[in-house]
């Protein structure tokens, strides 16, 4: 089939890197995709296969499918192919070029095509996704009244439409026991961590910590704002000559940043493309969440935390971690939330993943 994906960049990270990783699983399993973003600039270094084509747009050749990446505000025309499936990702909405060309498309069509439209949500463990998962949402007005969306809805079980999980993923699941090295200590402490953050308060507190438990620490520290966060931090301890060690990295590719979260033995993500990846990694993390001014994100971070059955102290460091509370950082427990880790994984194993599920449902409304 022929998708047209919508993705409107709100972080860089998260939206395309959700949105870029649907188009490429999508290609790979023969379907063809047309990613709409008003801003692809990310995909340099975030998808580095993805080379120009003959008119200078980013494109993905699979043995399969392809995608190639649109500009938000290019318009169609005559010869452009009319798809099967539009996706509305994270709130955004069709662009009115799109919308008058979809329209007069049908208009001169003698056997006019509707195609499934879909409004891909944002990820949450909270209760309302379940009743909100596939409901229709049908056009009450515009050049497209009379048309249905229908609501999709990531999730964390068999009442929600899962998460992304490539082939790739499957054939690296294995291997991310508890390191054999760690078994003898009676509290062993993370070695090597990755910080992906936004500017969580307590993170000057937690490379005290981490200096404090063990010889050796190391910081993996992702680019962007949780690097100046990192830099701020460093700069806020008390003594200058006891920094810990730590290695600023370049912006990877999802390939290499989903490497990176399996090469450490703490992770530190930030938003949700990233904490699919470190589930998928199998290896003890903290998320931060995206922080909302009206407070939302408290609530969606304890439904998480519901979902993940963790230990008393992993759920408190996220609640401090995500300025939901006040208490000091608890001691991170390396055995204990790694177990909650791969037992996470493991439930999430059982489930049919989003892009399998997006094609059943789309089989079922054509």
């Amino acid at each position: 089939m022929l998708w047209d994906i919508f993705c409107r960049v709100i972080d860089n990270h998260g939206d395309l890197g959700a949105c870029w990783r649907l188009s490429a699983d999508l290609a790979s399993r023969g379907h063809s995709i047309r990613l709409w973003v008003d801003d692809a600039s990310a995909l340099v270094w975030m998808a580095p296969n993805a080379k120009p084509n003959a008119e200078g747009r980013a494109q993905l050749i699979t043995t399969t499918g392809s995608v190639v990446v649109r500009a938000w505000h290019e318009a169609l025309h005559g010869q452009d192919q009319p798809s099967d499936v539009w996706v509305e990702a994270f709130g955004c909405e069709l662009p009115d070029h799109f919308v008058h060309w979809a329209h007069q498309s049908q208009a001169n069509a003698h056997s006019p095509s509707c195609p499934v439209w879909l409004n891909l949500e944002y990820l949450s463990a909270e209760t309302y996704v379940e009743r909100s998962h596939k409901l229709p949402s049908p056009v009450m007005s515009g050049l497209l009244k009379g048309r249905t969306k229908w609501f999709f809805y990531p999730g964390f079980n068999d009442k929600t439409g899962g998460l992304i999980r490539e082939a790739r993923v499957l054939d690296k699941i294995n291997g991310a026991a508890f390191p054999e090295s760690y078994q003898s200590g009676s509290k062993p402490y993370p070695k090597k961590s990755t910080l992906f953050c936004y500017e969580p308060a307590a993170l000057a507190e937690a490379m005290q910590l981490a200096s404090l438990n063990t010889s050796g620490h190391h910081w993996q520290v992702a680019h962007g704002r949780g690097a100046l966060a990192f830099e701020q931090a460093l700069s806020s301890l008390p003594n200058p000559f006891d920094r810990p060690s730590h290695q600023f990295i370049p912006p990877l590719s999802q390939t290499k940043f989903d490497q990176l979260l399996k090469s450490s033995d703490l992770n530190f993500v930030r938003g949700e493309d990233s904490l699919v990846r470190a589930l998928w990694a199998g290896k003890a993390f903290v998320w931060q969440i995206y922080p909302q001014d009206d407070g939302a994100h408290g609530p969606k971070l304890n439904a998480f935390l519901d979902w993940l059955q963790p230990p008393d102290s992993l759920r408190r460091f996220h609640l401090v971690w995500n300025g939901l509370s006040q208490e000091p950082l608890p001691e991170v427990d390396l055995p204990a939330w790694h177990a909650c880790a791969m037992a996470a994984q493991a439930r999430l194993m059982q489930q049919i993943d989003l892009v399998s599920q997006l094609l059943q449902f789309v089989e079922e409304k054509r």
